[in-house]
């Protein structure tokens, strides 16, 4: 790996996002491509703050100036990205579940689902399952993610699984759920295809399930 990219992943993973847009920056002045950037700096970046936080080396406070920084990057490679067809990990829809509004664990879930390469489509809180329904349909997303935080709101995923099987979509995505009181056997008692309890495992569930669909398509 090129200097450039390892200063870019270690700024990214100290937080410094001015740092990290400015050798973003240089980085393609000096002739790199926005998918070398990309996977060499950023995501390289973003990969190592997911492990730690998953390991407890870093907590919610850093893991968030982490993904301020990366936003920082992306804010200048976004446009060219788009322009040379790099392909994304995928396109998750996410959000709340109906009821419910808490939103910390969602937000770090997107970012780190970004910091791994997906497209993120975020819905907010409180979302009911015909507004999941609405946004799979526009959106076609690979995988759409729910997180409740109260024990009173799990039903709306059930609810919302439900409604994707009675549009016809349920084969269409693959349903990753989390959120404090879920568990992986409830995951399994409402037909999901995953189950992540932190944010970091939620990357890795994602590129797993991506890849089941990829692999079915082809």
């Amino acid at each position: 790996m090129s200097d450039i990219l390892k200063q870019i992943a270690e700024k990214l993973y100290d937080g410094e996002d001015d740092a990290v847009a400015e050798l973003t920056q240089r980085a393609l002045d000096e002739g790199l491509t926005p998918a070398e950037v990309l996977n060499g700096g950023l995501l390289a970046g973003m990969d190592r703050v997911g492990v730690d936080f998953r390991d407890g080396e870093l907590f919610v406070p850093e893991v968030l100036i982490a993904a301020r920084a990366m936003h920082a990057g992306m804010a200048i490679l976004r446009p060219l990205l788009t322009e040379s067809d790099v392909p994304s990990a995928g396109k998750v829809v996410i959000g709340t579940v109906e009821g419910d509004l808490h939103d910390i664990g969602k937000n770090l879930v997107g970012m780190m689902l970004e910091g791994g390469g997906f497209e993120i489509v975020d819905l907010g809180t409180d979302v009911p399952p015909d507004r999941f329904i609405e946004a799979i349909k526009m959106e076609h997303p690979n995988l759409i993610g729910m997180s409740a935080l109260l024990t009173t709101t799990m039903p709306s995923m059930k609810r919302t699984i439900d409604a994707l099987m009675e549009a016809g979509l349920r084969d269409t995505v693959r349903v990753m759920v989390g959120g404090a009181p879920v568990t992986q056997t409830f995951a399994d008692e409402i037909g999901a295809d995953g189950y992540a309890p932190d944010a970091a495992s939620a990357v890795e569930l994602a590129r797993s399930l991506a890849g089941q669909i990829n692999k079915s398509d082809g």
